[in-house]
């Protein structure tokens, strides 16, 4: 790679992961491509330092992608289900060699705390032996037909290319919760990574064309190409690629959907959060704190499931707020690859100034801050990307907590009455992704869960907003998108249904009894 300036160790991870001497943004599995795009140079936050400069794919090697990736789909989705399984299994164990290197360069890049990036690395493991399972599993119904000796079933096939546009908050998660069903479905990639982290992009690709190539699987089944909007416009107005999934901003989200649903195409959308969690008269404070503060300040409040707005009974209100404060005065912030430390930068100076300007509006929208967030300056901070959390009293409808700032930014909400004035703050929001409630009342927690309760995509009770487990559907509705990725049957938006009926007898019977006679 190109003008690293990075620290020994980490260009040693670097060249553990085989990608030291790659420079291209564009690659169909093994090969890279001579790309004559702008140079992206990836800053790391934690130090401000350039770790490598990566160039980027311009239009021609995207068609040169998808042409590849339509010449493998041809191959691939003629494999067996379960064969498919199989290699994607060694990319599970693959993962597991690169755990921890791969899990040091996604915190280094993007900022999260180490233990954070093996987490997410370990997601991936987790996806691909979900994945191996489920390639045996991909089953569809079969029905009663009205007509006699005729059979009836559903079945599913693949779709062809997938689109994958993916956030710097989990660079490599996100991609493999995409990649592992859909390759297992029968499926094609090609991905777009964020251009904020585009090394770790390179890294994963490297991988998977690692083992992809030790099966003698063609070039074009993983395709990467790094680069800014243009390419993922080329990929959200391209026929060719029948479901693009997208994960980002709501305002991005808008843009993708509306342009592959004006060619007809399929999205599966995981956009912003504005999550919350209710806290009732009998919650369990122990289990309460520590779930509202990572649910808070874990990734620096960059997860889509951070946790935003705390709606407080008012018979505890004052006891959680005293605690919670006492508990923010514990938080250490500094170099996530310290395991010490709880938090670490925020992924750039432009989000440190969107978060300033947040704390700033609360103000002047009457919020009282209990704790007042700063950017962090001095020894340890040089990169200019850290800051500290903020703690506000608000009010639901202030215009700044309808919307999410991407930040360690909490907001205590009290409430009165019973749970279902509390449920109606939480859904008071356009937003709709994750939701939590403590309580140790089973009338509460069965409200919240009900048709009249959380209008949200998860819903928790008893644990934070914050983290989800493989084996469910992740996603939220409203302006969060209404998709679903990894678990339950979120493998069905991979393929295409299709029914399908035989008529073994010797007559022909017309659909509502309609007779043809000849």
């Amino acid at each position: 790679m190109s003008t690293a300036v990075a620290t020994t160790e980490i260009k040693d991870v670097l060249d553990q992961l085989g990608i030291e001497s790659v420079n291209s943004g564009a690659s169909t599995g093994s090969t890279w491509f001579n790309t004559r795009g702008e140079q992206i140079d990836s800053y790391s936050p934690v130090d401000g330092k350039l770790i490598a400069s990566v160039t980027a794919a311009t239009e021609t090697e995207y068609e040169a992608c998808i042409l590849k990736g339509q010449e493998a789909y041809k191959t691939w989705r003629t494999m067996p289900s379960p064969k498919r399984g199989e290699i994607v299994r060694q990319l599970g164990n693959k993962l597991r060699d690169y755990k921890e290197p791969l899990g040091k360069l996604v915190s280094y890049e993007m900022g999260k705390s180490y233990q954070e990036g093996l987490g997410e690395v370990q997601e991936m493991i987790d996806i691909c032996d979900f994945a191996v399972g489920l390639s045996r599993q991909l089953n569809g119904s079969t029905l009663h037909s009205e007509r006699p000796s005729h059979r009836m079933y559903d079945q599913y096939h693949p779709l062809g290319i997938v689109g994958i546009i993916s956030a710097f908050n989990f660079p490599v998660a996100v991609w493999c919760w995409n990649t592992a069903l859909a390759w297992i479905a029968g499926d094609v990639c090609i991905w777009k990574p964020s251009e904020k982290t585009p090394l770790t992009a390179v890294a994963c690709q490297k991988i998977a064309a690692e083992v992809f190539a030790e099966n003698n699987v063609p070039e074009g089944v993983s395709t990467l190409v790094i680069g800014g909007a243009d390419l993922g416009q080329c990929m959200t107005a391209d026929r060719r690629v029948p479901l693009v999934s997208a994960t980002g901003s709501t305002r991005m989200g808008r843009l993708v959907g509306e342009a592959v649903a004006k060619r007809l195409g399929k999205s599966l959308l995981e956009l912003g959060g504005n999550n919350a969690i209710i806290i009732a008269p009998s919650a369990d404070l122990e289990l309460v704190i520590p779930g509202v503060v990572f649910g808070a300040v874990g990734t620096s409040g960059q997860r889509c499931t951070s946790t935003r707005r705390l709606i407080i009974h008012e018979s505890i209100y004052d006891k959680v707020k005293d605690i919670l404060v006492k508990a923010y005065g514990q938080i250490t912030i500094g170099n996530p690859l310290d395991e010490s430390n709880h938090m670490g930068p925020l992924i750039d100076e432009d989000a440190v100034n969107t978060y300033l300007a947040a704390i700033e509006k609360a103000k002047a929208e009457g919020g009282n801050m209990l704790i007042e967030g700063k950017k962090l300056e001095g020894p340890g901070y040089e990169s200019g990307c850290y800051v500290s959390p903020s703690m506000a009293e608000v009010e639901n409808h202030y215009e700044i907590v309808q919307h999410e700032t991407f930040a360690p930014l909490l907001y205590l909400i009290k409430y009165s009455g019973d749970v279902s004035n509390a449920i109606e703050i939480q859904n008071g929001v356009d937003q709709g992704l994750s939701s939590s409630i403590f309580t140790n009342n089973i009338r509460e927690s069965e409200m919240f869960l009900s048709q009249q309760g959380s209008d949200c995509g998860i819903a928790n009770v008893n644990i934070g907003t914050s983290g989800a487990e493989i084996g469910g559907a992740f996603g939220g509705e409203k302006d969060t998108g209404g998709g679903r990725e990894s678990g339950s049957d979120a493998w069905k938006v991979y393929m295409r249904r299709q029914t399908n009926t035989i008529n073994y007898s010797t007559e022909l019977p017309l659909a509502q009894g309609i007779k043809f006679d000849f």
